[in-house]
């Protein structure tokens, strides 16, 4: 069985290993399969970089995630400007339906609302505006509500799972109406959310609720986790 000490020098690693991240100041600390991320970078790909990494390490249950994103003090751009790039980013992506989406922006902190189809056009709207300057965090409050309603093929979600070889045999679905449940063990935080990423992929589902539970080496218990992905993304 791992240790705190060991599961820490294997997430630093992981962070190191990161071309984004070998100048980043990132401090780890671990305790029972929970990773604490600290300190300050000057770009939100390197804050979800550090965040990515970690979750890919063996062993990792849970991740609290303190790191802050801080501008040059020169840097100058009005609310007005961030919101305009904001919607013009969104605007030129191939993925999402026009005019689906108002954008708010307060204390740098972009809101997105709005509905659509599909879980993947959602992700591709919090990958428009994340890369944005002067932007510290993304909420993405945007509604799925599938153009489907012939109801949603368990069988398949689970041939889906069953083809994926990082997949192990303990992952069950079950099917309400247009949501899905996830319950279970997998190995790992990624892998939790991969499945998760899988099951949205599923026609006619408007949503997924996550009780997968990850299973480590470093601690004998097993620990469910909320959903991270369909949290806020904060800073």
């Amino acid at each position: 069985m791992k240790t705190n000490e060991e599961l820490q020098k294997d997430v630093q690693d992981a962070i190191k290993w990161e071309p984004l991240l070998h100048a980043a100041e990132i401090g780890v600390t671990a305790q029972d399969g929970i990773v604490t991320l600290s300190g300050d970078v000057d770009d939100y790909y390197k804050k979800t970089a550090a965040e990515d990494a970690a979750k890919r390490v063996k062993g990792v249950k849970g991740i609290i995630e303190n790191i802050d994103i801080t501008y040059e003090k020169s840097f100058k751009k009005s609310n007005r400007d961030i919101v305009l790039s904001a919607i013009n980013a969104l605007k030129e992506s191939p993925v999402i339906p026009k005019d689906n989406i108002v954008v708010k922006l307060e204390n740098a902190i972009i809101t997105l609302e709005g509905q659509l189809p599909w879980h993947y056009q959602k992700q591709a709207a919090t990958a428009a505006v994340i890369k944005l300057a002067g932007v510290v965090a993304v909420r993405n409050n945007i509604l799925i509500k599938s153009d489907r309603d012939d109801g949603i093929e368990k069988i398949h979600l689970e041939s889906a799972l069953a083809r994926n070889s990082i997949f192990g045999k303990d992952i069950k679905v079950s099917v309400y109406g247009s949501k899905i449940t996830l319950t279970g063990k997998v190995a790992s935080v990624f892998e939790k959310q991969e499945v998760e990423r899988v099951a949205w992929c599923t026609p006619g589902v408007w949503a997924i609720v996550n009780e997968l539970a990850v299973a480590s080496p470093y601690c004998e218990t097993t620990t469910k986790l909320s959903n991270s992905m369909n949290q806020p993304y904060k800073s």
